[in-house]
């Protein structure tokens, strides 16, 4: 199989981003969004996932990160969805439990062709993380599904500290999605014969 690659490019008065990503990586990440914590939670999820993953953003940040965060999660999903193409032959379906020091997270996804988000124990979170509200990261993982159109459940299951817990669930997303693309079979894994 030929390497499964996208590139995507994202141009509004909010946001300016190009992404390019290879599912047949070697974890090979360069992530500049111009938020820090963005930076190394998308580091981690693409590290972990096994992917390369190139991705510059210039954004409003003087207002917030909140475009960003969103933008680069819509452009994520949809490099992802690219790569994948009709997603003939993946395993679909991946899961992890992750944990970082005190905090635990689980994660399952679906890379069903329909996009839905539950992201469950946010109020572990607290109201602010590196400077930004902690709900920039529900945005954050809602984007990336609706991108992808990728059926994606998070339960932060417990910890105390932001940074663990969000950590802990960009790792288990990476690990997630490293199973979920894997090329396991020949034919498209539905009993419809797509996947939409």
């Amino acid at each position: 199989m030929p390497p499964r690659t996208a590139s995507v490019t994202r141009k509004t008065s909010e946001t300016s981003i190009a992404l390019t990503l290879t599912l047949e990586g070697s974890g090979c990440v360069d992530v500049q969004t111009g938020f820090g914590m963005a930076d190394h939670m998308l580091t981690l999820m693409a590290f972990w996932a096994g992917f390369d993953l190139t991705l510059a953003c210039t954004g409003d940040t003087h207002v917030d990160a909140h475009h960003t965060v969103e933008d680069c999660g819509l452009c994520l999903g949809e490099a992802l969805r690219e790569a994948l193409g009709d997603r003939k032959g993946i395993a679909r379906v991946g899961n992890a439990r992750v944990p970082m020091d005190e905090a635990l997270t689980d994660v399952s996804l679906d890379l069903s062709g329909r996009s839905y988000l539950v992201f469950r124990g946010g109020e572990l979170l607290p109201p602010v993380i590196a400077g930004e509200e902690k709900d920039l990261w529900r945005e954050f993982f809602k984007s990336l599904a609706a991108g992808a159109r990728m059926n994606l459940h998070i339960s932060l299951l417990y910890g105390e500290n932001g940074h663990h817990l969000l950590e802990s669930a960009c790792k288990g997303l990476g690990l997630a999605l490293r199973d979920a693309v894997a090329a396991t079979r020949q034919t498209i894994l539905s009993t419809k014969g797509s996947l939409d």
